[in-house]
């Protein structure tokens, strides 16, 4: 049943059942009942009719809003996918036309590179397909599970501390905020020679939490004209996409130092 249906539904149908009764009161029960006692009656009927049509109504939106949500949690992650699939393809059509150039020049050891480069590429992409939102699993285990398989495969060690309150995204806001995650450890492996990263996660309520990650690498040389190597615009987008503001900066220790903050950070008032 359509939303356009309930509101008709809702309009319609205690007028013609109180209404009904009424009619039917006045023009044949006078002689059995009292208006004291009609009165009494329609109270009564009214507030059964009200409760059982509330409940029965309710519980048809809750199941509408269930299946809503469900379609948008999908259509984040097919989204996500497509994202992940266009990333794959982009980053292996040009390690395989590098690879060609090199080979017709003979430069075997270049070729090695771009080899080792596409495979990558792939165990990346496939990394991240198996980290996509599972059911049953909060956004926290996901976060700390991928954290782990990625240090295990990348050698670098994370500190992590994340503490949020359940339900405070939705779940296309967590497939964006996974992906930013994703992005910016992607990065890290490829680029940064860190030893150690960190990653702290927290949030109170909705459209007020912080997502900070670290690394003790080589730093960004120039953000301005390196945003597409190092995935900055995407995880600029994907700010932009929840609501945050972002801080791309190097930290006074060496690597650098990313920051997503929404509402006051996940600091309580």
């Amino acid at each position: 049943m359509t939303y356009r249906s309930l509101y008709w539904l809702t309009v319609l149908l205690p007028p013609f059942i109180i209404g009904g009764f009424e009619f039917v009161r006045h023009d044949f029960l006078l002689d059995y009942l009292s208006m004291e006692a009609g009165n009494v009656y329609i109270t009564i009927l009214t507030l059964l009719l009200s409760f059982l049509f509330a409940t029965w109504m309710f519980r048809k939106i809750e199941r509408m809003n269930a299946k809503l949500v469900e379609e948008q949690a999908r259509r984040a992650v097919y989204e996500e996918r497509e994202r992940l699939a266009r990333e794959l393809h982009d980053g292996i059509a040009q390690s395989l036309f590098f690879l060609n150039v090199k080979l017709k020049q003979g430069q075997l050891e270049d070729a090695r590179v771009a080899v080792s480069a596409i495979d990558n590429h792939v165990r990346q992409a496939i990394f991240n397909l198996r980290s996509l939102p599972e059911e049953g699993s909060s956004l926290t285990q996901r976060v700390e599970k991928w954290l782990s398989q990625w240090s295990a495969l990348s050698g670098v060690d994370v500190t992590q501390e994340v503490q949020l309150v359940d339900g405070i995204f939705s779940p296309a806001e967590e497939v964006q905020l996974f992906g930013v995650i994703q992005e910016a450890f992607a990065n890290i492996r490829k680029h940064a020679n860190a030893r150690h990263t960190w990653l702290k996660l927290v949030g109170t309520e909705p459209g007020n939490w912080q997502l900070v990650i670290e690394d003790d690498g080589i730093g960004i040389p120039s953000v301005d004209g390196e945003a597409k190597k190092y995935g900055l615009a995407m995880m600029a987008e994907r700010a932009r996409q929840l609501g945050a503001a972002i801080v791309i900066r190097q930290r006074a220790e060496g690597g650098t130092h990313i920051q997503l903050t929404a509402g006051n950070g996940g600091i309580g008032r």
